[in-house]
C-alpha cells in the first residue's frame, strides 16, 4: 500500500545499508514505526511510504516499507522540522526557526538559487553560511544520486557506499564500468555488479570487462570460501565459464590477457599451471624466503643454549620436550606441533622462564584475544594478539614492518594453525634478522579461516626442523576428552558409553528435541549458578550458521530462553539482532579502538584501548541516549561502545566451532545431529572436542559423530607455499 505523512522522528538508522527505523504520522493522522531502507527520509519531511503492515513478533505492529519518494515539506512547521533535524551542519532548531521565519514557504527555494540571502537571517554570517551551504547541496546531490541511480537496481545502501567513493561521480562511474565497483567499494562483489550491469548498456555476456571481474570473483571467493591461495589454470577456467554461462574460450583469451598485463600471475606449483592474485603470490614466496632467512645460519648464543640447561622448573621434562627446548634455543626457526595433552604448554612455559633468567628479550603472541589471555596466564608473561603486536592501526595497516621490526630475541607464535597467510607474511615482515622464531601449534586443528594452510604447508615441506609430540601427559589416564580427541583424530569412533566421565553422549533423533535439551542444560548451569559466570564457562559450539541447529537460531532461542525481555531490561535492535542487557556476547573482530577500563587486585583503575576477536563477556548496560552499550568482558575489562562500534559484537550463547579455534572452554556442549557432509568433518569434530578442559556434551545422532569420524576428506587449499620452503630450501643448501 501508499502511504503519505510526515516524519516524526528516526529511532534508528545504519550508516552503511540506510536500514532505519522511524515514526511516522500518517495524512490520517495514524502514527506508527515504518522500517526498511528510508535514508532519503529526515524528521520534519513530508514522505510517500510504498510497502505493506507487518507483526513483528516482539515490536508489534509495523509498516515494512520498500522505497519512499520525498515530498517538498507543505507547511512552515515542515520546513522548520526538516532543516532543524541535524541533517545540515550549521542549523539547529533555533537557527531553522529563524530561517522559516524569514523567509515562509520560500525558504527551500532561496537555498536552492538565493542561498546568500541567508545572511538576512540573524545569527547566520559569512562563517555560519559557509558550514550550511555545502551541507545542504551535499544533501540534495546525494538525494538526486540516489534517486538516478535507481533505475539501474542499486540499492539504497549500495549507493551510499558509492557516493562515499565516487562522490557526484557516481552516476558517471557506474555507466562507464560497473565492474570497477568490486574493486573500489568494500562490500559490492561480483553478483552485485554484474545485476546493476544488466541494465546498463553496452555489457554483453561475454564483454571483456565481465569475463576479467568474473576471474577475478572466482579467485576471490576460492580465497573467501575455502581459503586457496591459488587455483589451477583448468579449475579457475571451469568454475568462471560455469558462474559466468560462457564458453571457455573466451574465458580463456581473458585469462590470457590478465595474465599478460599483470593483473594475474601464472607460476607452475606441482608440474601444474597455477594462478595467483599477485598479492598472495607475493606473500606465499615472501613467507617462504623469509624462513628460509631465519633458518639459515642461526646467530649461535651461548646464553640461549645456557639458559635451556639452567631453567629452574618445578618439575621435570620428559625426552621430546627437552628436545624441543633444546631446538628452540639453538634453531633459528622451530615448530612445535602436537595435540591436546602433549605438553605445548610446559615447553613455552620452561622457555620463557630461562629466557627471563637470563635476561634476554622475547615477545609472545597468538593468533586471537583469548589465545593470547591463554597464554599469559600459563607463562605469567605478557602476550598480545599479533596484530597488537605488529601495531595494526585500522585503514592504514601494520606499523611494525621491515622499516620497522621487533626488536626482541625470539619470537614465540601460540596456536599458529589459525594464522593464515597475510598474517604471517606481516609478521615475518617485522622480524628483524637473527631473531629466533619458535611456531606451536595442533596441525591437526581445522587450517585458518582465511587463506592458505601455513602450519600444514612448513610441517609437510620437509624444510623447518620440526619437533613432534606424541606423549600425552594432561589426564592421562582418567580423561575422555583426551582419549576420545585421539580416537577421532585416527578415524576411530569416540567412547559414548561413559555416562559419568568428562565425554557424555544422549542420543536424540529430532533437531528440535535437541535444541530443548540444550536450552535445558544451558537454563539448569545458570540457575544452579551462584552467579552469571555460568554463562561464560558453558558453550554451545556447532558445526554450522544456518538451521535449526545453526548459530542463528541458537542464539536467538537461548537469549529468548536465558535472558527473556523484562520491564527494566534495556535493550537496543541492530538490524535483526537484538542486544540486551544480561547477553552473553562476544568480540567478532580486532577493534583497537574501543575504550576501557578495568579495576585490579590492588583496587587500582586501569585504562586502555582494544577489543580483539574472540574476547567474550556480558553486556553490563544499554544506554540509549548516551547510544552505548558497555560490556564487562571475562578479564574485569569494561568496554564502551558506540552503536556504530556495536557492529563488531554478536551473541554469543552459541558460535560456530570455526569461531572457537584459539579458545577453551570449561564446558562444551555440541549439539550434533546431521548436516551438511562438507561441515561435518573430522578435523571440525577434533577441533570441537578439543576446546573443552573439563567437560563435553554431546547431544544429537551417533551416526551424525560417525559420518564426522569417517570423513576426513577436508577440502583441499590449493597453496604454493610447500613448493615455495622446498624451492627456498634447495637454492639455501647451494643445490
Amino acid at each position: 500500500m501508499e502511504l503519505t505523512g510526515s516524519v516524526e522522528s528516526i529511532i534508528y538508522r545504519n550508516a552503511e545499508n540506510g536500514y532505519t527505523v522511524l515514526e511516522f504520522l500518517s495524512d490520517d493522522m495514524e502514527r506508527f514505526t515504518a522500517v526498511g531502507p528510508l535514508s532519503l527520509c529526515n524528521k520534519g519531511e513530508r514522505v510517500t511510504l510504498n510497502g505493506s503492515f507487518v507483526s513483528h513478533p516482539r515490536y508489534g505492529k509495523q509498516f515494512r516499507a520498500d522505497s519512499c519518494e520525498v515530498l517538498a515539506p507543505a507547511t512552515l512547521s515542515g520546513i522548520e522540522a526538516y532543516l532543524g533535524s541535524g541533517m545540515i551542519k550549521g542549523i539547529g532548531e533555533a537557527t531553522a526557526r529563524a530561517i522559516v521565519q524569514r523567509f515562509g514557504m520560500d525558504t527551500l527555494e532561496i537555498m536552492d538559487n538565493e542561498p546568500d540571502r541567508l545572511l538576512e537571517v540573524s545569527g547566520i554570517g559569512p562563517k555560519r553560511l559557509g558550514l550550511i551551504l555545502p551541507s545542504y547541496r551535499e544533501n540534495r546531490e546525494l538525494r538526486q544520486i540516489l534517486l538516478a541511480l535507481e533505475p539501474y537496481g542499486v540499492t539504497i545502501g549500495q549507493a551510499l557506499k558509492l557516493y562515499r567513493i565516487y562522490g557526484s561521480l557516481c552516476l558517471a562511474k557506474v555507466e562507464e564500468n560497473p565492474y570497477q565497483m568490486i574493486e573500489d567499494v568494500d562490500g559490492i562483489g561480483f553478483v552485485t555488479a554484474d545485476r546493476i550491469a544488466q541494465n546498463v548498456p553496452g555489457f554483453s555476456a561475454d564483454s571483456r570487462a565481465r569475463l576479467s571481474a568474473g576471474i577475478f570473483y572466482a579467485l576471490n571467493e576460492a580465497k573467501n570460501e575455502y581459503g586457496h591461495t591459488c587455483l589451477p589454470r583448468e579449475i579457475l577456467l571451469e568454475t568462471a565459464g560455469s558462474m559466468l554461462g560462457v564458453e571457455e574460450e573466451p574465458v580463456s583469451d581473458a585469462l590470457d590477457s590478465m595474465v599478460s598485463r599483470g593483473a594475474l600471475v601464472s607460476q607452475h606449483v606441482e608440474d601444474k599451471e597455477t594462478i595467483f592474485l599477485p598479492w598472495l603470490f607475493r606473500a606465499e614466496a615472501g613467507i617462504a624466503e623469509r624462513l628460509a632467512c631465519l633458518m639459515d645460519k642461526p646467530i649461535r648464543n651461548p646464553f640461549l643454549e645456557l639458559a635451556a640447561e639452567q631453567a629452574r622448573m618445578p618439575f621435570e621434562l620428559a625426552p621430546q620436550q627437552k628436545e624441543a627446548v633444546r631446538a628452540a634455543m639453538e634453531e633459528g626457526l622451530l615448530v612445535i606441533t602436537g595435540g591436546p595433552g602433549t605438553g605445548k604448554t610446559t615447553i613455552i612455559r620452561c622457555i620463557t622462564a630461562a629466557l627471563h633468567e637470563m635476561q634476554m628479550e622475547f615477545v609472545l603472541c597468538a593468533p586471537t584475544g583469548r589465545a593470547a589471555k591463554r597464554m599469559s596466564e600459563a607463562t605469567g608473561f605478557d602476550a598480545k594478539t599479533i596484530h597488537r603486536l605488529l601495531e595494526f592501526i585500522p585503514g592504514e595497516g601494520f606499523t611494525r614492518n621491515e622499516d620497522h621490526p621487533l626488536a626482541t630475541d625470539m619470537i614465540i607464535v601460540d596456536e599458529v594453525s589459525m594464522v593464515d597467510v597475510p598474517l604471517m607474511y606481516a609478521l615475518l615482515k617485522a622480524t628483524a634478522p637473527g631473531t629466533r622464531m619458535l611456531l606451536v601449534g595442533d596441525a591437526d586443528q581445522l587450517p585458518p579461516v582465511g587463506c592458505g594452510d601455513v602450519l600444514r604447508n612448513m610441517i609437510d615441506s620437509g624444510t623447518v626442523r620440526t619437533v613432534r609430540l606424541t606423549e600425552i601427559f594432561r589426564q592421562k589416564q582418567e580423561s575422555y576428552i583426551i582419549t576420545n580427541a585421539y580416537r577421532i583424530n585416527r578415524g576411530e569412533m569416540p567412547f559414548l558409553d561413559h555416562p559419568e566421565s568428562d565425554f557424555r553422549f544422549e542420543p536424540v533423533e529430532s533437531p528440535d528435541v535437541v535444541l530443548d535439551k540444550v536450552v535445558s542444560m544451558c537454563g539448569n548451569a545458570r540457575r544452579n549458578a551462584e552467579d552469571d559466570s555460568a554463562l561464560l564457562e558453558m558453550q554451545v559450539l556447532v558445526p554450522m550458521k544456518k538451521g535449526t541447529l545453526g548459530v542463528r537460531n541458537m542464539n536467538k532461542v537461548l537469549q529468548d530462553a536465558l535472558n527473556p525481555k523484562s520491564i527494566g531490561k534495556r535493550e537496543q535492535t541492530f538490524g535483526e539482532t537484538v542486544f540486551r542487557e544480561g547477553d552473553k556476547v562476544m568480540q567478532m573482530h580486532n577493534d583497537y579502538k574501543v575504550p576501557w577500563t578495568r579495576q585490579e587486585p590492588n583496587g587500582r583503575m586501569t585504562e586502555g584501548v582494544g577489543a580483539f576477536n574472540g574476547d567474550l563477556g556480558t553486556i553490563h548496560a544499554v544506554e540509549p541516549n548516551a547510544r552505548r552499550i558497555t560490556v564487562l568482558f571475562d578479564d574485569g575489562r569494561i568496554a564502551e561502545y558506540d552503536y556504530d562500534m556495536a557492529e563488531s559484537l554478536d551473541l554469543a550463547y552459541c558460535i560456530s566451532i570455526h569461531k572457537s579455534q584459539g579458545s577453551e572452554f570449561p564446558n562444551v556442549i555440541l549439539p550434533l545431529c546431521g548436516g551438511t557432509p562438507l561441515l561435518l568433518t573430522r578435523n571440525l569434530l577434533y577441533t570441537a572436542v578439543t576446546r573443552a578442559k573439563k567437560q563435553v556434551w554431546c547431544i544429537g545422532r551417533a551416526e551424525t559423530i560417525r559420518q564426522m569420524v569417517q570423513n576426513n576428506r577436508s577440502t583441499r587449499r590449493y597453496t604454493s607455499l610447500k613448493q615455495c620452503l622446498i624451492d627456498a630450501d634447495f637454492i639455501r643448501k647451494g643445490n
